[in-house]
């Protein structure tokens, strides 16, 4: 922080490919060659966590999580989880398209789960440290990931009380129903997570420093809502008594409602803030420098 830098803002999601999004393969690796090159030692990213609504990674199910639809396919046929015959024909390039990048990318990361499952390999080994140093959101991650398939991707709202409410009893029994299912999404995780610190080790030997984007506010429809609902302001039954926006300015005469729930600080503060402090954390794990987008908020929201 001490020298004055240049970079370009370029989110994952534009960088070209074969599978209707971009990932952290090849392209990304030579995004950073690129920046190298041009002598640009940021490249500072959008939200990189698995997009909301409308495509938005500023609505995320997760605060914590990596996108599943960047993860590189070819890196999973390098490691013998899939076969290149297996990838199909190249979507169309120049735009993004994120219905047809799941519908491609889904059934190949399943089968690539089976084949880990028949043979772990060395894969079984990294997939454990990364439990390890994901356990303050994993769990609860691939748990609610889960839940929400089997209850048709609605709002946790609509889920049974139980569950709503987290008890222990009902979430003992669902982690158990569910174990394949949570099981694949921490695969998911995984491979995103190894991917992921193999481009930022390529980004250090191109003196090329990773800018993280972190929004104040999270989507109420979220694992981390659902997994830490004391330190926001809901009621009784988890919807939002409060919901954040922005007073009009230039760019909206009539200001903007986000709906995200607001943080109930003072209860925030007999934990420690400790949902903050383990996201910052987790950020710090990923990134060299972090944005606080909208950062007034944290002493004047609207």
């Amino acid at each position: 922080m001490s020298e004055r830098r240049t970079g370009l803002l370029m989110p994952l999601s534009p960088l070209p490919g074969p599978h209707g999004h971009g990932d952290l393969g090849e392209a990304a690796h030579e995004f950073v060659r690129f920046l190298a090159r041009a002598r640009q030692g940021l490249w500072q990213m959008l939200p990189i966590h698995p997009a909301g609504f409308g495509g938005s990674p500023y609505s995320s199910a997760s605060a914590f999580a990596g996108e599943p639809l960047a993860i590189a396919l070819d890196d999973l046929c390098a490691r013998g989880l899939l076969r290149p015959q297996e990838l199909g024909r190249p979507l169309a390039e120049g735009r993004v398209d994120f219905a047809a990048a799941h519908e491609r990318r889904a059934p190949l990361l399943r089968l690539a789960f089976a084949r880990h499952r028949e043979q772990p390999g060395a894969l079984a080994a990294e997939i454990a440290a990364f439990r390890r140093r994901a356990r303050f959101w994993l769990g609860d991650h691939t748990l609610f990931e889960a839940l929400k398939a089997r209850h048709g991707h609605g709002s946790w709202l609509d889920w049974p009380l139980p569950l709503r409410a987290r008890r222990p009893d009902a979430l003992a029994a669902a982690r158990r129903e569910l174990r394949d299912e949570i099981a694949y999404r921490e695969f998911e995780q995984a491979l995103f997570d190894l991917q992921w610190r193999r481009l930022r080790e390529h980004a250090r030997t191109h003196d090329v420093q990773l800018v993280g984007d972190v929004p104040i506010f999270v989507a109420h429809d979220s694992a981390d809502v659902w997994a830490h609902q004391e330190v926001f302001q809901l009621d009784r039954r988890g919807r939002p008594t409060h919901v954040s926006g922005v007073p009009p300015d230039y760019f909206s005469v009539d200001g903007q409602l986000w709906g995200t729930p607001l943080y109930d600080w003072d209860a925030s503060r007999r934990t420690g803030h400790r949902f903050w402090v383990e996201r910052l954390y987790a950020l710090a794990e990923r990134f060299d420098l972090v944005r606080l987008d909208h950062f007034i908020g944290f002493v004047r929201y609207w």
